[in-house]
C-alpha cells in the first residue's frame, strides 16, 4: 500500500495557512533561513494515546507462534518467526527486541513528542520506555546500533492553489522520517523477525477536525531484503491529549 493512500483514505482536508501579499515597494531583503522548528507546518509536540482501531488482535495481545498472517516474510524469515522463544529472549536481557524504531509506534500506549533543540525532535514512548530522535541536521558519528537506530528528518512541504477564490496560496505538510542503523528486532511481538539491514521510511501527518480533536497519523514502510519479500507497509494514529493523563512509563516485556 503506497503511503499516499492511507493519507488520502485517512485524513480529512487538511486546513489552510494562508500566505500573506507581499508588501508593494520592490523586493524583500533575503531573510536567513528558518530552523526547523521555526519551518514547522505541522506542530506534533505534545502527549498522544493510541487509537488502536486496526490490528487489534496483532497489537492488544501477544499472538501465538507462527502467526504472520499479512507479514511479507520470505523463507528465512518464517524460520526465524518460528523459532521464537520469549524465554530466550529473556535470558539474552532482549525483551526489547519488539519496541525497536519498526514496532514501537504500533505498541499500545502514549507517546510524547517535545523539541530537543531547534534542529531535534525527539519522541519518548511510555510502552518500553524508548527513546527516538529525529535529526534535521547530521546526526553523531557514533549514533546507531541500538534498538532506535538513527532517524534522519525533514519536512514535506504540500504546497497548492486554494485562499478566497484561488487568489492566494494554502501551504501545509508532514513530517519524514528514514531510520536505519538498527539493532535486529521484531516487527510482530511474536518473533516476526526484521534485520540491521532495515530501512524505515515513516511520514507523519497531523489532523484537526471540526470539533478541535487533533489526530495524528504515521504510515510506516519498513524494507528488509533479509527477511521481507516485499515491502511491510501499514499505518498508525493517536489522538492528542491536553496533558500527560494516563501517562504510565513501563518497561519492556517479552511476552
Amino acid at each position: 500500500m503506497h503511503r499516499r493512500f492511507p493519507r488520502i483514505l485517512m485524513l480529512a482536508p487538511l486546513m489552510a495557512m494562508v500566505l500573506s501579499a507581499q508588501g508593494r515597494g520592490g523586493a524583500r531583503p533575503p531573510q536567513p533561513p528558518q530552523t526547523p522548528k521555526a519551518a514547522a507546518p505541522i506542530d506534533l509536540t505534545g502527549y498522544w494515546v493510541a487509537n488502536i482501531t486496526t490490528d487489534w488482535r496483532w497489537r492488544m495481545t501477544v499472538p501465538p507462534k507462527g502467526d504472520y498472517l499479512g507479514m511479507p516474510l520470505n523463507p528465512e524469515g518464517r524460520k526465524v518467526a518460528d523459532a521464537w522463544d520469549p524465554a530466550k529472549d529473556e535470558a539474552a536481557g532482549e525483551q526489547c527486541k519488539s519496541y525497536g524504531a519498526p514496532g514501537i509506534l504500533r505498541a499500545p500506549g502514549r507517546i510524547h513528542i517535545t523539541w530537543q533543540d531547534d534542529q531535534t525532535l525527539k519522541l519518548e514512548t511510555d510502552a518500553g520506555q524508548q527513546v527516538r530522535t529525529f535529526y534535521f541536521g547530521a546526526p553523531p558519528a557514533n549514533a546507531g546500533g541500538d534498538w532506535q537506530g538513527v532517524s534522519q528528518a525533514s519536512w514535506e512541504m504540500i504546497t497548492g492553489p486554494g485562499g478566497v477564490a484561488g487568489a492566494n496560496l494554502v501551504s501545509s505538510g508532514a513530517l519524514k522520517v528514514v531510520t536505519a542503523k538498527l539493532r535486529p528486532g521484531y516487527l510482530r511481538k511474536n518473533g516476526v523477525p526484521y534485520s540491521a539491514n532495515t530501512t524505515l521510511t515513516e511520514y507523519f501527518d497531523v489532523i484537526k477536525e471540526p470539533n478541535g480533536d487533533e489526530y495524528l497519523v504515521v504510515s510506516i514502510t519498513a524494507e528488509d531484503l533479509t527477511y521481507l519479500n516485499n515491502k511491510y507497509e501499514t499505518a498508525v494514529n493517536f489522538k492528542k491529549q491536553a496533558d500527560n493523563a494516563g501517562w504510565n512509563p513501563t518497561p519492556c516485556t517479552s511476552r
